[in-house]
């Protein structure tokens, strides 16, 4: 929470408020209530007031996210530019390999997935568009770290305990510190086992005019990913992938994309 006097605390609860919803998928004034250490008359103001604006709907007693939330976020990804111009390689990629494409950014010092396509093959994971990861857990958020800035990085890796998801995860920041060097001299990274047991991971960094945009990775299960003439192929496919992502993002046009 900001500690900025002049911000409007009102505006910036009632974003809280939104937030635990999405954390909790749904509840009652009186737990929301607890959760935020508020008078439950005080929660209720709120939840009426963004019922009243339709970001929230109300059944059986109980809060949501409305519908509107997904069309605003379906909106803004519809009309972003790398979105635009990534999709058709990701479809691409995903039926020449079979398996899961994902596209992630760095937002707030996470890596957040912008968008996935599925092969026939591609793992379940219960991933999604909107998800966010810490940076250190898979191959895309350390392709990421290897080339943000090193003030940025640096930042991230010393911002406390870094989270532990399995027994791989690698936490040390030295150690990510030397993985970072190693990413920027073979220019991808690839993982297994350290986000998700089973899941192994493949990327490489999406660099237009030297400035990184995100990360384009291919998920597959770790066996077929330790397989390193595999790994190989979905290497280079992934990289050809890229090389036409930045040209066409730079070249294929400017004009904003017609609304769907």
């Amino acid at each position: 929470m900001s500690d900025d006097p002049r911000s409007l605390t009102t505006i910036r609860r009632a974003f809280e408020v939104l937030d635990v919803l999405q954390e909790t998928n749904g509840a009652g004034p009186t737990e929301l209530a607890r959760r935020m250490d508020l008078p439950s008359s005080t929660m209720y103001d709120y939840l009426r007031t963004l019922h009243e604006t339709g970001y929230v709907t109300r059944e059986d007693g109980e809060y949501r996210l409305s519908p509107r939330i997904y069309t605003m976020a379906g909106r803004m990804k519809h009309r972003d530019r790398l979105f635009q111009t990534a999709k058709p390689e990701m479809k691409r990629v995903a039926n020449d390999t079979d398996e899961l494409v994902g596209l992630t950014i760095e937002h707030d010092g996470k890596g957040l997935i912008l968008h996935q396509e599925e092969g026939p093959q591609a793992l379940n994971l219960g991933t999604y568009p909107g998800a966010m990861t810490p940076l250190h857990t898979h191959a895309s958020g350390k392709v990421i770290l290897a080339y943000l800035p090193d003030d940025e990085a640096e930042a991230i890796l010393r911002d406390g305990p870094l989270a532990q998801r399995t027994e791989r995860t690698v936490t040390d920041p030295d150690a990510l510190r030397a993985e970072r060097e190693r990413i920027q001299e073979r220019g991808y990274a690839v993982d297994w086992d350290e986000q998700v047991i089973g899941m192994g991971m493949i990327a490489v960094p999406i660099l237009i005019d030297e400035r990184l945009h995100g990360a384009l990775n291919i998920v597959a299960p770790t066996g077929r990913v330790q397989n390193e003439s595999y790994q190989e192929e979905l290497r280079q496919k992934i990289e050809e992938s890229v090389n036409r992502i930045s040209i066409n993002y730079q070249y294929g046009g400017s004009g904003t994309p017609r609304e769907p």
